[in-house]
């Protein structure tokens, strides 16, 4: 185990250090420039179609809403890169790297509004469902059926396996001391309650993930929101430090520049995955009337998770103190800033709001998962065979380590962005000729209905025939 930890970091160091930091600032920027700012010319758009009438198609196929695949989606979004993530970077790397997550959020959600495009764009229809996202893009756009193969097998076991660990890692850890139960039992329950709703299908996913995420972020916004109120006096001294730790001008945990940069970024692509390849999967299963309506929803999302729910956390670490050198480990030193400013209850209070927090976030992981098995293989052995291993990496993560399994989600998370960001950057012009057919439909007074003939090249694009969609009456 310790050669396999090793050998985990060591391939860390090499992508995080000289590789992902260079590629997901500058492909944010030129997403950011190539799209006309979309992420800020067109927020108040965001808030207009996420709450957008379903639309049928012409065979009467009817797909998740458009706030469904955002409740999906946010439901792998928001967990626990939130508050356990944010927690682990500020200790390492300072005040600082909430800036970074900050920049990372307001570059990537550029990167996040041009894959979930595409993943609309090349949807698959499916029974009463749509599938799709980066293997589908992979293998229609880019005519590359081996990379769409080898994306989704590094999907599924970065999201369905790897990342389900961290998340029941952290529900065991914030248990661990807050309520009597060993860490054996708390595997046992989150097993059973994950079988209980991973084998009723994706509508058993979105229904669960609608209520429970808007519930469990607003509470915790609200619980973030009188700390604010409590410690009104010390904002402008909150955002110095931010950003003088930010540029190494000052420098707390030993932390400085780069560290600032490595994990507010590490942490805040954990967080809103922008650019990653994950949230496109949700975002294919919507039914809309134009790819750029769920480009927009899913770049909402990224704002949505880091610059409130990341940010609130930051602030309860941060003016709480006792961050620098603590021994706590990730949730558990959110546990105690909390605490600091609210009382003891605090404790059990975010145990519970994190167990919220990472199951949906386990649903909504498995989920892409799901989607990628059903891309490789339609034979329903494999779909169980995958929901066991769910189960299984879920008991180990209650089980293991917190520096070994987010680690593994780093260096699984790195690769697997790496690929999808090299296919989105070669399929970009398909987005731009979409996103400049929205915006001229909007400016006409329409609401957008979109045909697939407005494209030069239509091959590999099963949806989207003039007539099979409709905006609103």
């Amino acid at each position: 185990m310790e050669f396999i930890e090793n050998l985990v970091g060591h391939a860390n160091d090499l992508l995080w250090s000289y590789i992902l930091i260079i590629v997901l600032i500058g492909l944010g920027l030129y997403f950011t420039i190539r799209t006309g700012f979309v992420q800020f010319i067109n927020f108040p758009e965001m808030l207009r179609v996420i709450f957008d009438k379903r639309t049928i198609d012409a065979s009467g196929k009817k797909g998740t809403s458009s706030f469904q695949a955002f409740a999906i989606s946010a439901a792998s979004r928001v967990g626990t890169g939130n508050l356990a993530g944010v927690a682990s970077a500020i200790a390492v790397g300072g005040p600082g790297a909430i800036f970074w997550m900050w920049v990372i959020a307001l570059l990537g959600s550029a990167s996040g509004f041009v894959e979930s495009t595409l993943a609309q764009v090349y949807k698959v229809p499916d029974k009463h469902q749509y599938r799709g996202g980066p293997a589908y893009y992979m293998e229609k756009g880019l005519k590359s059926r081996v990379l769409g193969v080898v994306f989704a097998i590094t999907i599924t076991f970065t999201y369905g396996l790897v990342f389900n660990s961290v998340q029941s890692n952290t529900i065991s850890l914030a248990f661990d001391g807050e309520f009597p139960i060993t860490k054996t039992a708390t595997a046992i329950i989150l097993v059973v309650m994950t079988a209980a709703v991973i084998f009723g299908g994706l509508k058993s996913i979105a229904n669960v993930s609608q209520v429970i995420v808007p519930v469990m972020a607003i509470i915790y916004l609200l619980a973030a929101l009188y700390v604010v109120l409590t410690n009104l006096t010390i904002i402008p001294e909150l955002f110095s430090l931010i950003f003088a730790n930010a540029f190494g001008i000052k420098e707390v945990a030993g932390g400085g520049f780069g560290a600032a940069i490595m994990m507010g970024i590490k942490r805040g692509l954990f967080s809103n995955e922008a650019g990653m390849g994950s949230a496109p999967n949700a975002a294919a299963t919507a039914e809309v009337s134009h790819p750029v309506k769920q480009g927009l929803i899913q770049a909402l999302g990224v704002f949505f998770d880091t610059l409130l729910i990341c940010s609130a956390t930051g602030f309860i670490i941060i003016t709480a103190g006792g961050y620098a050198g603590s021994d706590l480990d990730g949730i558990q030193l959110t546990q105690a800033a909390f605490s600091q400013h609210v009382g003891d209850w605090a404790g059990a209070f975010l145990a519970i709001a994190i167990f919220l927090f990472a199951y949906s976030s386990i649903l909504g992981n498995y989920y892409y998962g799901e989607s990628n098995i059903g891309y490789l293989h339609t034979n329903p052995v494999w779909l169980f065979i995958y929901r066991i291993a769910v189960l299984a990496m879920v008991a180990f993560g209650a089980l293991a380590s917190f520096n070994f399994v987010w680690a593994l989600a780093d260096l699984t998370m790195a690769i697997m962005a790496l690929i999808n960001l090299y296919a989105i950057t070669k399929l970009y012009k398909i987005v731009h000729v979409v996103l400049k057919d929205y915006r001229d439909q909007r400016k006409a007074g329409k609401d957008p209905v979109f045909d697939r003939n407005i494209l030069e090249n239509t091959d590999g694009i099963e949806f989207w025939e003039p007539g099979q969609v409709k905006g609103k009456d």
